[in-house]
């Protein structure tokens, strides 16, 4: 999972898994052509040895949301593995304290120095907002978990003058009413890290913190400022009501739980990068909004997706008779220069 996906880790381990998701028939994922529960999100791939060992896309929303969706082989094939692996060791401490420090602007500087003072300000001015209506969209759920908001403000925006402007992007974006809502329950990855832990299985990552940081960090000056300001004009339209996001995250959870596999949107809860590309930008921000889509999808996706392949590589032959799950996210599955492309690449054979 991405570094801005975990950033607020300790948000979601602020509360117990708690009881387990209910039990029956799943509720209606509205799917076009109403399909089985069995035959519904097929997110699973098996590699072919002995015993066998599994591939399985997540994606970054409460697991309570999907997890009645994910039909039993998939379940089963996570019980039966041995060893559980994740992009990065979400059980480890030195994960959140990696990842907070690489969101650090260089000692001594605030973001008041460093952004143009009309971003500055009206950022400022939207968080302030934020802080205001937090309250209020807070679920009765969530306070009866004991999650307050001005606890959960600060465990999300505590600190942000300190951080680069990229990381605040970041932050802004998930600063909305719908992620706000869904707090205190453990995205899905995590759940199943967790679930991992309580079953005494051997767990481990394929990605180290920085790998997945520093990318973020290296786009230039130019691109921040603008994504910055594209993150604020989103957000201040939606305010106004005068915007509708092309993509939801229920637009997203829907095409999960339909085991919709060609789906645009799980590259973006992949790299955790809102899309920038709009037709309504002027000529020279559309070229900005393309290459910064370029560049992620680059150093995000392809890029790590080649790194991971090798390293589940190593594994498979380091532990030839042990059964691996890998969980990692959906879009690292899709499209083109997936893991499994490089998978296959090295000669594995595997099927969905």
């Amino acid at each position: 999972m991405s570094p801005w996906g975990w950033f607020l880790l300790q948000t979601l381990c602020l509360l117990p898994t708690g009881a387990a998701p209910r039990r029956g028939a799943p509720a209606s994922a509205n799917c076009e052509l109403k399909p089985q529960q069995s035959e519904l999100n097929s997110f699973l791939w098996t590699i072919k040895r002995d015993p066998p060992s599994y591939f399985f896309g997540t994606i970054h929303v409460p697991y309570t949301r999907v997890w009645d969706f994910i039909p039993d082989n998939s379940k089963e094939a996570f019980q039966q593995s041995s060893i559980v692996y994740f992009e990065l060791d979400l059980t480890d401490p030195y994960t959140i304290s990696a990842l907070t420090s690489c969101q650090m602007l260089p000692q001594g500087e605030n973001l008041q120095d460093v952004l143009p003072r009309d971003i500055y300000c009206r950022l400022k001015r939207h968080l302030e907002y934020v802080k205001l209506m937090m309250p209020s969209w807070m679920t009765p759920d969530q306070r009866g978990k004991g999650l307050y908001a001005d606890y959960l403000f600060n465990a999300i925006a505590g600190n942000w003058e300190r951080k680069r402007p990229v990381w605040v992007m970041l932050m802004v974006n998930s600063l909305t009413e719908v992620d706000i809502k869904s707090r205190g329950v453990p995205v899905l990855d995590l759940y199943l890290a967790q679930e991992a832990e309580r079953l005494r299985k051997q767990t481990g990552a394929v990605e180290k913190v920085e790998e997945q940081c520093h990318p973020l960090n290296g786009l230039n000056f130019s691109q921040v400022i603008f994504a910055l300001n594209q993150t604020l004009l989103q957000q201040e339209s939606l305010r106004a009501g005068s915007l509708q996001i092309p993509y939801t995250t229920e637009d997203l959870i829907k095409h999960y739980n339909c085991g919709d596999l060609s789906s645009v949107i799980f590259s973006h809860d992949s790299s955790q990068v809102p899309n920038f590309i709009n037709a309504t930008l002027p000529p020279q921000e559309r070229v900005t909004a393309q290459e910064i889509d370029s560049y992620f999808r680059q150093e995000l996706i392809y890029k790590r997706n080649e790194r991971m392949g090798k390293r589940v590589k190593a594994l498979l032959e380091e532990f030839p008779d042990k059964g691996f799950f890998f969980a990692f996210g959906a879009g690292h599955f899709m499209g083109n220069n997936t893991v499994l492309d490089v998978l296959r690449r090295e000669g594995y054979e595997g099927d969905e």
